[in-house]
């Protein structure tokens, strides 16, 4: 068997065969790839003396890159299986190392923008501890807590931007591990803990089905309940609720729900929630305010699960997330 993804097509550059590793690296991708234009352009002008390679770019349902190496097969084996004329296609996924070079940009273009104003603020500190306040204890106390709190902030944002460049480099990798329902929740109770006693909400698990299950990257799926669940502590007011349930829907898939009763967000700004370092204006206090990378990353994870992500709000109405995943991967 060979150990790379190859495809042997027919006369029309229909599949007539895929090896199991085509199978297992693309999966539905795989028709999509030799339907593309550039694939198709080529088998219309491929000759038996001459191999070509060309470029395919995926954009759904997430960005992939694949170069394509083309060769008609030899008469003597076409024969052999009692075809005349036919094409082997040896197929390699790009699409990490373009996703590496592009994360290597977005993450200097990111840093450099959201760290300028912290950095700076820590600057402008750190030059009155030296000079006007040098003799000031009170002052001293005051400006360290709040350069404590910039630098934290700095943290939390380097560790956001890195797992959300961690997401992005498995996007186009469905996930095939299968996870239970239950053990999702049970670990959503446990690692947020810390969140709900720092705060006066309350979080209600829903019951879940035992034998609900289906194909996840566990480690993700937990950090996006965990995510909408920090969200809604932030977002949400005093006294919030919050109710996570997981469902099964129509046999085909599962949904997950992240809702609570808190104030909300008016219906213009709900779709760009799921851009990065977006920001709803007043919507917490400077104490409160998040990376701006929370939904963005819930946003990613879902698009490598090839599951979709709906976000409904209003003003006073609190907000929900619902979020369906496929059964199979």
């Amino acid at each position: 068997m060979l150990p790379i993804p190859a495809v042997l097509l027919d006369g029309g550059g229909r599949i007539f065969h895929a090896n199991r590793v085509a199978h297992s690296i693309f999966g539905d991708a795989l028709g999509a790839v030799i339907r593309h234009p550039a694939v198709q352009s080529v088998l219309s002008t491929l000759t038996p003396e001459t191999g070509v390679v060309t470029r395919v770019e995926l954009d759904v349902p997430v960005r992939r890159i694949v170069q394509v190496t083309f060769r008609q097969w030899p008469e003597r084996f076409a024969s052999a299986i009692g075809w005349h004329e036919g094409v082997l296609a040896v197929l390699e996924d790009c699409s990490e190392f373009e996703v590496v070079d592009r994360m290597r940009a977005d993450f200097v273009a990111y840093a450099s923008h959201e760290l300028r104003t912290p950095l700076a603020s820590l600057i402008g500190f750190i030059e009155t501890l030296q000079g006007p306040a040098s003799d000031d204890p009170a002052a001293q106390q005051q400006f360290l807590a709040i350069m404590a709190a910039q630098a934290a902030r700095m943290e939390r944002l380097i560790e956001r931007l890195l797992y959300l460049s961690r997401v992005q480099r498995l996007e186009h990798m469905r996930p095939h591990d299968i996870v239970a329902a239950q053990d999702l929740m049970d670990r959503l109770l446990e690692d947020s803990q810390i969140l709900i006693r720092a705060s006066e909400a309350r979080l209600i698990l829903m019951p879940t089905e035992e034998d609900l299950f289906f194909p996840a990257d566990e480690d993700q799926i937990v950090q996006v309940l965990l995510n909408l669940v920090e969200n809604a502590l932030k977002y949400g007011g005093p006294d919030v609720e919050i109710r996570v349930g997981i469902v099964p829907e129509n046999g085909k898939g599962v949904e997950i729900s992240v809702s609570d009763n808190g104030r909300g967000v008016d219906s213009q700004h709900v779709p760009r929630l799921t851009e990065r370092f977006y920001r709803v204006e007043g919507r917490a206090t400077a104490a409160q305010s998040g990376t701006g990378l929370g939904l963005a990353i819930v946003k990613h994870i879902v698009d490598r699960h090839g599951g979709r992500l709906r976000i409904e709000s209003a003003p006073g109405k609190g907000m929900t997330c619902r979020i369906w995943l496929p059964k199979t991967s």
